[in-house]
């Protein structure tokens, strides 16, 4: 006899895979397919930027794999730790688990391996400070972020750690396996000027993202039972607040690969003219207070994040 998911993926058009229990559709929701991808996409940015001129497409693979499997275990372990907050919650009801389209029991078989696997492979295949970096990302998500969501505002700044540690791993996969000699754990990659102003960037570009996310849903947020800044600032002086904060403090880290001579003489004009117009939406949203102003910072840092790192792309000095 069918499963309940194998009919329902039947009915709505998406394919269902018998061997994992769930239509395709719900394993791409469960797995958080779209975010993860845009893990998948610091940890390629972080690995590019620091590639040597011998890079190895092979590394490159076995780095975004180990990636993409960590994004994806961890997003299985969110939404089963956030099972019954998301069935409080409009926009997040229908996901597999709260809708009991899967079972908690599988995803939870189905998240430990994919996470188990991530860290294996990325310690065999890539290099221990690759897998060391990809399982405090996973442990400062899974057992500070998670649970701190229903206790603390200052959650925030704690996800925001873990979201910004992605492109620290493809900078760390780059390097390798260690030469002869070399110490068993190679700190200077993780402190690099270079892994900085990323860890940074991506630590300072959640912040407007996520508060403008906050404030537009706080009712929603509020059910779930999340603690947020923006849960209880209807007049969205606060949140705004914040959000012209963090982008201001993303315009000045625009000096910091500058004064490190990580980039070239073009980055400056080129990521200062964007960080302005972050910094113009923020203001927008701080005098204006409304959905709409919300809205757009929101688009905006979505056009944000490719855009800065095309222009890292386009005048980074490589090793």
């Amino acid at each position: 006899m069918e499963s309940t998911a194998m009919n329902e993926a039947k009915t709505d058009g998406t394919t269902a895979s018998p061997a994992l229990g769930m239509s395709r559709a719900d394993f791409m929701t469960l797995t958080k397919f779209r975010l993860s991808f845009l893990v998948l996409v610091s940890t390629f940015v972080g690995f590019w930027l620091h590639r040597s001129p011998d890079w190895s497409g092979a590394l490159l693979t076995h780095t975004l794999i180990g990636g993409a499997l960590a994004a994806f275990g961890a997003a299985i372990f969110n939404q089963l730790m956030e099972m019954e907050p998301d069935a409080l919650m409009k926009r997040t009801a229908d996901r597999p688990l709260p809708s009991r389209r899967v079972e908690p029991g599988l995803a939870f078989g189905l998240g430990w391996l994919l996470s188990a696997f991530a860290l294996i492979h990325l310690a065999k295949m890539v290099n221990l400070e690759a897998a060391v970096l990809c399982a405090m990302t996973l442990g400062v998500y899974l057992f500070i972020y998670t649970p701190m969501k229903q206790k603390s505002a200052w959650n925030t700044i704690v996800g925001a750690v873990s979201g910004a540690l992605p492109p620290l791993i493809g900078w760390a996969g780059a390097a390798g396996a260690p030469p002869e000699g070399a110490p068993y754990f190679r700190s200077d990659l993780v402190f690099a000027p270079g892994a900085v102003y990323l860890f940074l960037l991506l630590f300072l570009w959640q912040l407007p993202h996520f508060l403008a996310i906050n404030w537009m849903y706080r009712d929603e947020y509020r059910k779930g039972g999340f603690v947020m800044w923006a849960n209880e600032d209807e007049s969205g002086r606060t949140t705004s607040n914040l959000a012209m904060l963090f982008s201001i403090a993303a315009l000045l880290l625009t000096l910091h690969p500058v004064l490190t001579n990580c980039v070239s003489i073009g980055f400056a004009p080129a990521s200062i003219a964007l960080n302005l117009v972050l910094v113009w939406y923020a203001w927008r949203f701080m005098q204006q207070r409304d959905r709409a102003s919300a809205r757009k910072l929101f688009f905006f840092t979505l056009m944000y994040l490719p855009l800065i790192y095309i222009i890292c792309a386009l005048f980074w000095i490589r090793p």
